[in-house]
């Protein structure tokens, strides 16, 4: 479908890519991976056709269409949200008139045998086949199903474009450009503004495309769940993976190894080759063999390995001081700006230690209470009660944006740290990968990655025992990721995290807190069983996913007054009958493990020599137990929710 042939990008003397080949299949998936600056975008680029190639060329096939998503771009303010998306089907309106003048010329003729009429007949023919391939017969429906998948809602179908912030209006480019069924989807960073709804959506939506898939992504499970190729760009040159990222990861340590092992053996080659020249230069009776050798080492093809970024962030926050029990009490608390109401009735206890996620769509409240939480606003309806000795630690999502831009790396932890600390800021920002002449850099040189380590630096100028972070991992690489997650879990304080991340809240967190519809719901798992749960928990939504459009809209505009259906009952009936038995199931098992727990306290009471194997099986026993047990947590938690509603 595409053919890359021996591409090279030079700028200067500098090479960024060095003869690259490679082919793109139709319903190919493929995650194209590399450094920061490897030119992953560049490739992109140049295969749009937006940059040429210093040489080699790129081989499109004729009927191939490209749908590009660059990490910038700008969309129109002159119309609402469903006109510019309907801007996508430019080409069914061009080919919709086409068939109506086509249609009205053949009822005007009467030359049914002569070779005009067969081809407008057959010009008529093709219209209306690609009329149907482009989605022409269900447009409408389409954009609606598209909009909302990417979490807008029916009201905002009429609302202008310019209303939107940049996150949405990538989310309005989005939709025009996988409306369009372009042959391939070239995809720069596509999840860097969704949530995770949207993410999962988009991820189906990408799975069961008929097209070929490229895309570039920090996202490890976005590309896992949509990958099945990975293409790596190293050192100028490509690596073709046939597997998701995760085993290409495992599969690019081996190839290293490999890297090395002839890296090492070609460097001794090399000394030793050296070595003799040296040794023989000046001695005649040797002159061909040192001839011999220098051409050798002249042919000689250099191997190169893509050199190992070892820096690491070394983070660490500093030991929380001990708060009390109760880090926050929320109770019955709401919050409005004006006449639009965000959310209302959040009602829960952080306690010390927890660490906890806030989920759910952009915009249903999530930063808001964020900011409620650290005092930068104040509820509308309900109380927040700070415990006692919390000291909160906030990471904004536009913390990067607050910093002083005209302020140098060092001045801006210089001019917020007060006593000890400043002695040691060199430590701190080195630890963030601020080393040398990085301290003197202005603000807003850093790229956006940089500003992000910069203020999660700030954080540790002062022992916290509450961090608040919204978005903390945006603009942030897998690896950076990686770091920061795992100083979280080793933090002793309390975390409350905003974050569309699954594969940085894994792990992490083990209570969700969802933002929806203008309300809180707790879930007490981790972050994949509130994914699995929430695809199935609301009947009500399931109704509401499978209702007219016109219906499901009406149902908006009027709530339910909690009165269900005759259907619905025998629904919630039929899911609280196979909650229950999922409950007594577990505990069946619960009962059995205790049995044999019980049968190896007894002999083991009695036992006068140690047995290895015994013991062994007796912890794999109580492992099991802990897991059978908070499975139990769950079920039950599970069942007395439904049971309720």
């Amino acid at each position: 479908m595409i053919s890359l042939d021996n591409l090279t990008i030079s700028y200067g003397g500098w090479t960024l890519f060095d003869g690259i080949s490679f082919m793109i299949n139709p319903k190919d998936r493929i995650g194209l991976v590399g450094k920061n600056g490897a030119g992953k975008t560049t490739l992109l680029r140049v295969i749009t056709g937006e940059q040429q190639p210093t040489e080699g060329a790129v081989t499109i096939n004729g009927e191939c269409t490209i749908g590009y998503l660059p990490q910038q771009m700008r969309v129109a303010d002159t119309t609402t949200l469903v006109a510019e998306t309907a801007k996508a089907f430019d080409e069914v309106l061009r080919i919709e008139a086409e068939i109506e003048r086509l249609t009205a010329e053949i009822a005007s003729r009467t030359d049914y045998e002569s070779a005009e009429y067969e081809e407008l007949i057959h010009r008529l023919s093709v219209a209306n086949d690609r009329y149907h391939i482009l989605g022409g017969d269900t447009r409408e429906a389409d954009i609606e199903r598209t909009l909302l998948g990417l979490g807008f809602k029916r009201t905002d179908f009429e609302r202008p474009t310019r209303e939107f912030s940049g996150g949405w209006r990538m989310r309005i480019e989005l939709a025009k450009l996988l409306l369009k069924r372009p042959s391939i989807f070239l995809l720069d960073e596509p999840t860097n503004h969704l949530d995770i709804e949207s993410i999962q959506w988009l991820e189906e939506y990408l799975k069961n495309y008929n097209g070929a898939v490229l895309l570039i992504s920090h996202d490890r499970a976005f590309l896992d769940n949509v990958t099945t190729r990975t293409i790596e760009l190293s050192l100028g040159k490509v690596y073709d993976y046939k597997v998701p990222y995760s085993k290409f990861v495992v599969l690019r340590a081996e190839r290293r190894e490999q890297q090395m092992a002839a890296y090492e053996n070609q460097q001794r080659l090399i000394e030793k080759t050296e070595e003799f020249i040296e040794k023989f230069r000046y001695k005649p009776t040797k002159s061909n063999q040192v001839q011999s050798r220098v051409k050798q080492l002249e042919k000689l093809e250099r191997i190169e390995v893509d050199e190992e970024d070892l820096s690491r962030l070394n983070i660490k926050f500093p030991p929380a001081p001990r708060s009390g029990q109760i880090v926050a009490d929320i109770k019955g608390v709401g919050k409005a700006f004006g006449e639009k109401r965000i959310f209302a009735g959040a009602e829960f206890t952080i306690e010390r230690g927890q660490k906890i996620a806030l989920v759910g769509r952009n915009g249903e409240g999530k930063t808001t209470f964020a900011r409620m939480l650290i005092g930068e606003l104040e509820a509308t309806e309900g109380e927040i009660k700070v415990g006692a000795n919390v000291n909160i630690g906030y990471y904004a999502q536009n913390q990067d944006d607050l910093m002083d831009g005209e302020f140098t790396v060092f001045d801006t932890l210089d001019r917020v740290a007060v006593g000890d600390v400043r002695t040691r800021l060199r430590d701190i920002l080195g630890a963030f990968l601020f080393r040398g002449e990085d301290i003197d850099k202005k603000v807003k040189v850093l790229s956006g990655g940089e500003r992000s380590r910069l203020a999660m630096a700030r954080l540790m100028l002062e022992p916290y025992n509450l961090l608040v972070l919204d978005e903390p991992t945006n603009h942030m690489d897998m690896r950076s990721k990686d770091i920061l997650k795992d100083a979280l879990q080793k933090f002793d304080g309390t975390v409350v995290v905003v974050s569309h991340d699954r594969e940085f809240l894994d792990g992490l967190v083990d209570r969700i807190y969802e933002f929806r519809d203008g309300g809180v719901r707790e879930y007490l798992g981790d972050i994949w069983y509130f994914l699995e749960k929430r695809k199935v928990e609301s009947l009500q939504d399931i109704e509401r996913h499978d209702k007219p459009a016109t219906q499901a809209a009406k149902s908006e505009e009027t709530p339910a007054a909690g009165k269900l259906s005759y259907e619905q009952k025998k629904e919630q009936e039929k899911l609280v009958r196979k909650l229950r038995k999922a409950v007594e199931s577990v505990e069946e098992e619960l009962a059995k493990v205790e049995k044999e727990i019980a049968d190896y306290d007894a002999r083991f009471a009695v036992a006068t020599e140690y047995n290895a194997d015994d013991y062994a099986k007796y912890n794999a026993l109580k492992e099991h137990y802990d897991h059978l047990m908070h499975e139990w947590e769950k079920a039950s938690y599970e069942l007395e929710i439904t049971e309720q509603s």
